[in-house]
């Protein structure tokens, strides 16, 4: 489906009345409050008994199930990826169990495995007995109230976690039987219902994303006009470009391309002083300016050197290596850490040249010439060297504008769709915390 099909979808989870219980009173826990006054509130060791029968080694046959394979707030196993050996002490569960992390930053995290095997010691296994099924055990786990009381249990300063006593001492809210069943059952089916949408706007965000670096990369490679005359460049993975524009390395566009700071500069930090871009400041066409470093200024002032100037552009060496942004305004005469810095001279523009080494055909080169086995490693020759289109200065200006435009509709298209998956996700969480504490009353929806 392409991003026009996906974009005019009018698809979306229509706002439901759902009826109430005739009659509820106090379920005399706090973080639970009021239940359908047929329902009961219950210890989970007497429904759900943990179940500790600790291992040495993983059994070579056994599938394992880490914190990583379970997906926090949905209950959904991620089983694509299985460690070559488990070295720490497992836990062993059967099929119709109920796994609970039970680290803080894993208490969301609930599933219900149809399979026997083995399993973290970070992850607790329930039983649930006669009166409790698997599938409702599950879902009020995840209910959100009941994962924010947990937490507020959790002890140890350096990895903070709730011991089994604590899970099994915790009171959960117990309907009959029958409701149980019917609880799982439709919430099995809304929530399946729910994640299908979100799947597909976040297909849509990859498609926008595919449709972005295409448009920039055709911008940069074949200009705007589409009946502009054409002449092949001879360079098999560029092809065509405008007949006009020509192509060099962007040393011969630059007035210089050096590294910035190359020794050890944490001892210069300061909270004020001249600002230091470092790697993590750098994204893809823009510096993250949140998180900045300053260093002394009688450091800065015997590196004068390496100073940057507003348009320059740096490129990451490592780590995210071949990604460049323009140096804005603010950050003039500042210095960077171990960056490439590119200086286009001042007839061309130096957005230009950022698009295109952030674009396919520039980030290729930097794969295929990038040093270093364990990850690709970006020198000045590299950059030096990297081959680019360049048109003449005024249509540079005019691309970068265009493409300037394009990015910034296409954010916000992004930014929308993104807060639709996060409405999304927040409808999910309400919906199970409501069915299984009785808010609503589902016994009778249809699937």
């Amino acid at each position: 489906m392409t991003v026009t099909e996906l974009t005019h979808q009018k698809e979306e989870v229509q706002p439901r009345r759902f009826r109430t219980y005739p009659e509820y009173r106090n379920s005399g826990v706090e973080w639970l409050g009021q239940v359908p006054a047929h329902w009961s509130a219950k210890r989970l060791k007497f429904l759900a008994p943990a179940r500790i029968s600790k291992l040495d080694t993983k059994p070579d046959d056994a599938v394992y199930v880490g914190l990583e394979h379970i997906e926090s707030w949905t209950g959904r196993l991620l089983l694509e990826s299985q460690p070559a050996s488990v070295d720490s002490i497992v836990s062993s569960f059967t099929a119709g169990d109920v796994l609970l992390g039970k680290l803080r930053p894993n208490l969301a995290k609930a599933a219900r495995p149809a399979f026997d095997g083995v399993c973290t010691s970070e992850i607790l296994p329930l039983r649930p007995i006669h009166g409790c099924i698997q599938s409702y055990m599950m879902y009020c786990l995840l209910n959100a109230p009941y994962v924010r009381w947990l937490n507020s249990l959790t002890y140890r300063a350096k990895m903070p976690r709730v011991n089994p006593d604590q899970v099994g001492n915790s009171l959960v809210p117990l309907p009959p039987e029958s409701e149980q069943l019917a609880i799982a059952r439709f919430l099995d089916h809304e929530t399946e219902r729910i994640d299908a949408l979100a799947a597909r706007k976040e297909r849509l965000i990859e498609l926008l994303q595919e449709k972005r670096a295409a448009l920039i990369t055709r911008a940069v490679t074949r200009g705007l006009d589409p009946n502009v005359p054409m002449e092949d460049t001879g360079i098999v993975w560029l092809g065509m470009i405008p007949a006009h524009w020509r192509v060099a390395k962007l040393k011969h566009t630059c007035e210089r391309v050096f590294v910035g700071i190359a020794e050890a500069a944490t001892f210069a930090y300061v909270d004020e002083g001249i600002p230091m871009l470092r790697s993590t400041d750098i994204r893809t066409n823009r510096v993250r300016t949140d998180d900045i470093r300053c260093i002394a200024v009688e450091f800065a002032a015997r590196l004068r050197s390496k100073q940057l100037r507003t348009d320059d552009i740096v490129t990451v060496r490592t780590g995210n290596a071949g990604v460049s942004a323009v140096v804005p305004l603010e950050y003039d005469r500042g210095q960077c850490f171990t960056l490439v810095v590119s200086r286009p001279a001042r007839v061309h523009d130096s957005r230009y040249f950022c698009y295109w080494l952030n674009a396919p055909p520039g980030q290729e080169q930097f794969k295929v010439e990038g040093m270093g086995t364990a990850q690709v490693n970006i020198s000045v020759p590299i950059v030096q060297n990297a081959v680019v289109c360049i048109p003449p200065p005024e249509e540079q200006v005019q691309i970068a504008r265009w493409i300037e435009q394009e990015i910034v509709r296409m954010d916000r298209l992004t930014a929308k769709i993104s807060l639709a998956i996060d409405h999304l996700k927040e409808f999910r969480t309400a919906l199970i915390s409501a069915a299984v504490t009785g808010k609503i009353e589902v016994r009778e929806e249809q699937s």
